[in-house]
Formats: structure tokens, sequence, C-alpha cells
């Protein structure tokens, strides 16, 4: 494995403090003028290299240091991008759990990872007394904001008892120290904490200035505040939009247009349903986006009519980006819109499912033959052939070795390579590798539908529909018992579209059915009025719970 810069993902804040000291390291909301705008606080790269030096030594003095595992639950603000680096420069475990994934996952999270110590804004304290979370285990507590009764520490106690040395605190672990545990957004499944090791978080930074040319100097718009955490390590100044992060399709289009223009954005992450959202505005009212050298785009397939959108509101030769990669993995592959519009659009468009790029330099990627049970070593016999659909497995440094305190997952997800002593992660994704090398996406392998003589992937069945004019998205489910299922496809219609008119589209879609071999199975079809889909980016379809309502209909039929 190649030697790294640095062990712990903290040291690159310090190297951009001293490198830039004065260049604005964060600009975070802070309320609106009289007007209306929003107004805006920063750090920049020397204060919150010191403003996190002063924290890490008043949690290390509260005994919040080497091994701690640590909920953070702060909203994006100066404070969050602060006691983040604080936590690996004292030598602490963030444990980081997307609010948004519902009470019941929470705080089956929060037992999992045993938390020695909690950090949060008082609405997580509220809710942590409430529902008990790490009733058992938690036993040092800091409240960001207004404490309000209950027991602990606030961030200015945290300040003042680091105030009494100015020396800079880098906890120096080796590189496969865990770092952090950040759980999985359980759109397809049960959330899961997954180990990051200080090695992850490094590979990351310099995969991701190397895939897109990242330089430092450059100015990060991010609507996911994980991601914006890498704006730091990477010497671009973060500015986090005024939105709110767990509802990324109910963005407002005018903020996240003023916050470019106002910062001179360079560099903007965005779900597909923000994209979506942000593009359609901008394409009404012919808004053009000079600043922008590149855009990035991950969490779901983005649809080449989303790509065209917002591509026509960008300088020419900027591009969309669409990493492909899960939280256990992360980058996998890369795919730029140009790509896409020329060519794959339209090998997805007839059910060959959709391009998600080479692997990225380093990382070693293999489709394996489909199976529900954990393999135990890895063999290069596993491989399929090109063009084989198959379950997608990755190796490299950015990789996850296991799940914290899920053993059972960790079997089934991970294959032990003897000849690097390091596991494989299998992505729970189905897909084939084409000649050229690039991945092709097909879904996910909880998502297929089985039936006695044939199997369907909902990628592919979903995306010949998909290219009707009037359909926003649509989702095959299965109906009966594995192996013997009968496919049914849910249909969400554009928001323009009259549902009155339903009648003519279903029998436009049972048509589209026909003409393909994959898809002339299916002849049930029903009209669903608004997906339910995942929080962390407004994308991921929960197939599930979609299966659920079409057995409903069927019986209601």
């Amino acid at each position: 494995m190649a030697s790294l810069p640095y062990n712990n993902i903290a040291c690159a804040l310090a190297l951009r403090a001293k490198e830039r000291p004065h260049q604005i390291a964060v600009h975070c909301p802070a309320g609106t003028d009289d007007q209306g705008r929003v107004s805006y606080t920063h750090l920049t790269f020397q204060q919150l290299d010191r403003e996190s030096d002063l924290l890490a030594r008043g949690l290390r003095a509260n005994k919040i240091g080497d091994g701690t595992r640590t909920v953070l639950m702060v909203t994006p603000s100066l404070e969050f991008f602060a006691l983040t680096f604080a936590l690996f420069k004292a030598g602490a475990i963030p444990v980081l759990v997307d609010p948004g994934m519902g009470v019941r996952n929470l705080r089956k999270c929060l037992k999992e990872a045993q938390p020695e110590a909690f950090i949060g804004i008082p609405k997580a304290h509220i809710a942590r007394i409430l529902l008990g979370w790490g009733r058992k285990t938690i036993r040092t507590l800091v409240t960001v904001g207004s404490k309000r009764g209950w027991k602990g520490l606030t961030l200015d106690d945290i300040r003042q008892a680091g105030s009494g040395s100015e020396d800079s605190l880098h906890y120096e672990g080796s590189a496969d120290e865990t770092a952090a545990i950040l759980f999985t957004s359980g759109s397809t499944g049960v959330p899961k904490g997954a180990i990051y090791s200080h090695r992850i978080f490094v590979t990351q930074v310099l995969q991701l200035q190397q895939m897109y040319g990242i330089e430092p100097g450059e100015v990060d718009l991010s609507t996911f505040p994980l991601f914006a955490l890498f704006a730091p390590a990477l010497g671009m100044t973060a500015v986090i939009p005024d939105m709110d992060p767990t509802r990324p399709a109910q963005v407002d289009p005018v903020k996240i247009l003023n916050a470019i223009e106002a910062f001179g954005v360079s560099n903007m992450f965005g779900s597909p349903a923000l994209i979506r959202q942000v593009g359609r505005w901008g394409e009404q009212n012919d808004i053009h986006l000079s600043s922008l050298r590149r855009v990035i785009s991950a969490g779901a397939p983005v649809p080449a009519t989303v790509l065209e959108t917002f591509s026509g509101l960008l300088p020419e030769g900027t591009e969309i980006h669409t990493p492909y990669g899960a939280t256990e993995a992360l980058p996998v592959a890369t795919m730029n819109s140009q790509a896409i519009l020329q060519e794959t659009r339209y090998r997805t468009d007839v059910g060959k499912g959709v391009c998600v790029g080479r692997p990225v330099d380093g990382l070693n990627v293999a489709v394996i033959g489909i199976s529900e049970a954990p393999i135990a070593r890895w063999s290069d016999r596993l491989r399929l052939g090109p063009n084989d659909i198959g379950e997608i497995c990755v190796h490299g440094d950015q990789v996850t070795q296991a799940y914290f305190n899920r053993e059972k997952s960790t079997r089934l997800a991970k294959i032990w390579d003897p000849q690097s002593d390091r596991q494989w992660h299998r992505m729970g994704d189905l897909g084939y590798v084409d000649e050229e090398g690039r991945i092709w996406f097909c879904g996910r392998k909880s998502h297929r539908v089985i039936g006695e003589r044939k199997t369907w992937y909902t990628i592919p069945v979903e995306a010949v529909f998909n290219t009707h004019t009037e359909v926003y998205r649509t989702a095959l489910v299965g109906l009966g018992k594995t192996g013997r299922q009968t496919p049914v496809l849910c249909v969400e219609l554009t928001p323009e579209t009259d549902p009155s008119e339903w009648p003519r589209i279903k029998g436009e879609l049972e048509n589209i059915a026909g003409r393909f071999s994959h898809t002339e199975a299916i002849e049930r079809f029903l009209l669903h009025p608004a997906f339910p889909v995942d929080i962390r980016h407004n994308a991921k379809i929960f197939r599930e719970k979609l299966a659920v309502w079409a057995k409903r209909q069927k019986k209601k039929a």
C-alpha cells in the first residue's frame, strides 16, 4: 500500500493553515438582513485550526480523547467544523449518525455504537433524555448552545479547559486505527456503523483531489455536511448554504444560486434531487453560473434529463461528475456528464443499466456471482467475465474493513483476501464490467425480482419506462414469494402531469413493455402519488415500502 502524507486527517487542516492562514476556510449562514438576504459568518484557516486546537485540548482535559467514541449531533455551523477536527486532533472517535433516519433507527445505531460521550445541540440532548439514547454508556455530556437543566458541560466550558496552552494538538495514531464510525443511511436495510480508519479519510482526500483536479484556493458549495468537511482538507473554502440538509428536494433554488453568485463558487456538491430542483428553476429563469468549474452529484443515479437541464446553466466545458460508491467504499468510480449525454444514456434507455465509469486509480473492482451467503475467502476464481451481471466487489485503501458491533453483517459484506490480508467489500449492488473496463450499475441485490423462470433487475427495467416524458420515475417491485414473484411497476408522474391522464399513460407504458425482452412480462402498472425516498439524498427509492403498498393495492382490486 502506498505511503500517506500524514496519518490523521486533521493534519491536512494544520498544513492548510500554514500555507494560507488568512483564506476563509468556511462560511456559514448567520440569519438574514432587513431585505431578507442571507448573511454569513466565517473562520479563516488559521482561526479554524486554532479553534479546533483549543477545543481538542479542552476535550482531552474532560476525558474525551484516545479512542473515546463520541456522538456528534450538531447542525452545519462553524462549531460543527471546529468540533469535528478537534475530535480527530484529540484522538477521539466521532460517531456520525444521520438524524433523518428516524427515531427507531437512531436508537438502534446509538445502542450499537456504545458511545462514551455525547456532543449535541439542545434539541439533540432533549431527544437523548426522552428516548434514552446511550443511557448505559455515555459518561460525558457537552451542550453546544444553552444547557437547560441536564447535566454536563457547555462548549464554553470546553474552551475554558483548553485555554491554558497554545500548543497544537495532533493525535499521532497509526493509519489503520479507527478514526470515526459513520452510519449508513439505512435506505436498503438496517443502518450499520462503518468503521473508518485514518487511512480511509486521507485516501479519500487524495482521490478527490486527483480525480477532479481540485486546487487550493477554490470555493466549494456543499449541500451535504459530511462532504463539506473535505473542503478545508483540500484547501477549499467551504460555503454552507441556507437550507435543511435533510430535505434537499425541498431546497429553495434562489438561496443556492445566490450563494454560488455571492462567493464565486467553483465546486458544487448536491444530491440528484437538489440538482433537479435547482436546474429546473435556473432553466426557467435563464440563469448562468459562470464561476462553476465542476459539479458533483452522488447518492443515486442521476437521470440524463437532469444532467441535460443543469448543464444548460454551466459554462462551456464545465462537467457534472457522478461518482459511484457507498459509505463503506468511496469513491469507487466516476463518470462525467459529457460521456453520459453523448454515449451511455442511449444504452441506459434500452435497459443496459447505468454506466458509473471506470474504477478510480488504486482500486480493484470485480463482479462475482449473486449469492446471499457469506464468502469467507477471496479467490480470483470468483470473478465473472465481461458483461456478466453479478455483485460488484471492491478492494483498496478507501474500503472499510468491518462494521462496528455487527459481526454477522461484516461476514456477509466482507471477503478476506489472504494476499493483502485485507477485506474485499461486497457492495450489495448488481452490475457488470464491459469490455472497456467500465462499471454498469443494475440495481441493488436486495431489490431484484425473482420469478420462476426469470430474474428482473430494477435499473434496466425502470430505465426504459423512465423515457416517457410524463413519467417522473418508476420502481420495480415483486409480489409473491421469492422464486415465484410477479413483477409490478410503480409509477410516479411528473408534477405537471394531470393524474386523470393515467389511463392513457398506462396504455403507452404497456406498449413500451412489449418492445423489450426484459420487460415484456410486466403487465401490472400502479400509479403512486409520491414515492417514499431516503432522507439523506431524497433520491434512493424505498422499494421495500412500495412492495407493501403494491400488495395492498392487489387486495383492493
